[in-house]
């Protein structure tokens, strides 16, 4: 069946791989090496091979039910107004963090390619971020357009640079494997996790597909296996280069592209940083906005906020809102001085519930039994296990679904929830 939407499964896929091949691919290899050594690549194996069931899961979920809602709507149908609330606010109020932190990063690439300390990175990180706002302002088809050339520019980008690191390849930099025990493993995945979060980011606009039955499924595989082969090479790479000098790389790509291009090579990291990010947050926006005006739509926020929640539409209002909270986490975390971790940190506990509630939500939606079913039940495993591996940075999430626990309660009784669209189940 054809849609409204204007997504292709190209630029589908491209915006799957831009959601979740983001700053993980630039700076999460040398910390996952740090915590465990060479053993890092068993658990960046372990969470390719845990995505497939994620991914599989959400797509199901957004061919059955094409909504801009994303997974707040799986979650109404499943569990009712409340919890669709919740996970709507965990889902919306984690991107500015997440971007904030992501922006960061890449700032940190071009400050170790042309100096200027603070400044370089906070010019980059605003540019960066109004950049990606006017983008989306413009609608979906031209943010699907500029991911899907971003994202082919940065496959064959990353492609080459691992190639043309083989031959500097050491077998002795992957002795000894588990120089910290393989307990260490269990850490290095809970830390990886900001890497694989994104499966769900493009469930808000699965309503903006031509053919969301066939096309998201279709674009979910084809994004776990470009994303999974890429970040176990780029992976691979960084420690088989590098052997145990990975571990206290601030730019480790910077250092392999160094390695197979001699001479410095901080210009090139920089370009790719920022390129790849650019693309996560490009991918994320597009989403977020979609979900706020769907919140909006739905009571879950000001009524205000759901201009452009139908399919077609831009969200402009629920995009600016995304934009200024991106911009004031930005200048609190610059004045604070306390870097991206703590970023990080609340994204992950965030994105964790809303993965939970997800899942859950297409056990109990989708037809028992069946291949698309075991799958969900598979993923809810998989969560479990994320969440226990997440401990303490749960702690926000509470916060934050203690308020829209709250703003239900308190919203005047003339915001009535509205049904979301509905497209036919297939």
């Amino acid at each position: 069946m054809t849609g409204k939407g204007r997504l292709s499964l190209a630029h589908g896929t491209a915006l799957y791989v831009g959601a979740v091949l983001g700053t993980g691919v630039i700076a999460l290899p040398a910390l996952a090496a740090e915590v465990s050594g060479p053993a890092s690549l068993l658990a960046w194996l372990l969470l390719v091979v845990a995505s497939a069931p994620l991914a599989a899961a959400f797509a199901a979920l957004g061919a059955r039910y094409p909504d801009a809602g994303g997974v707040s709507t799986y979650a109404r149908l499943a569990f009712g107004a409340r919890a669709a609330t919740i996970v709507g606010w965990c889902f919306y109020f984690a991107v500015p963090p997440g971007a904030s932190a992501a922006a960061l990063f890449a700032g940190a690439y071009v400050e170790a390619a042309i100096g200027g300390g603070t400044t370089t990175i906070a010019i980059t990180a605003v540019v960066m971020i109004v950049g990606i706002g006017g983008t989306n302002a413009f609608g979906v088809q031209l943010s699907g357009r500029v991911q899907f050339g971003l994202s082919v520019l940065l496959v064959t980008f990353l492609l080459v640079a691992v190639v043309l690191a083989i031959p500097h390849l050491e077998s002795a930099n992957l002795r000894p494997f588990a120089p910290h025990g393989w307990t260490a493993i269990g850490p290095t995945a809970a830390l990886l996790v900001w890497s694989f979060v994104g499966w769900e980011a493009i469930t808000h606009l699965t309503a903006e597909f031509r053919r969301p039955a066939r096309d998201l499924p279709r674009a979910t595989a084809a994004a776990v296996v470009i994303v999974g082969v890429l970040y176990l090479a780029v992976a691979f790479a960084v420690v088989g280069v590098l052997g145990p000098a990975a571990g206290a790389s601030t730019a480790p790509l910077g250092e392999v592209l160094a390695a197979a291009l001699g001479g410095n090579a901080r210009v090139l990291a920089a370009v790719a940083a920022v390129l790849l990010t650019f693309g996560a947050i490009n991918a994320y926006f597009a989403g977020a906005a979609k979900l706020g005006a769907a919140l909006g739509r739905d009571g879950a926020l000001p009524p205000w906020i759901a201009q452009g929640s139908r399919a077609g539409e831009v969200p402009r209002r629920s995009l600016g809102v995304l934009v200024a909270g991106v911009l004031v986490a930005l200048a609190g975390t610059l004045a604070a001085g306390i870097g991206p971790r703590p970023l990080v940190l609340v994204t992950t506990g965030l994105f964790v519930t809303v993965y939970a509630v997800g899942v859950a939500a297409a056990v109990k939606l989708l037809p028992t039994g069946g291949r698309a079913w075991l799958t969900a039940v598979a993923a809810l495993g998989i969560v479990l296990v994320l969440t226990a591996l997440t401990g303490r940075y749960l702690a926000w999430a509470a916060v934050v679904t203690a308020g829209a626990l709250l703003y239900v309660r308190l919203r005047p009784s003339n915001e009535a929830e509205a049904e979301p669209e509905k497209a036919p189940q297939t």
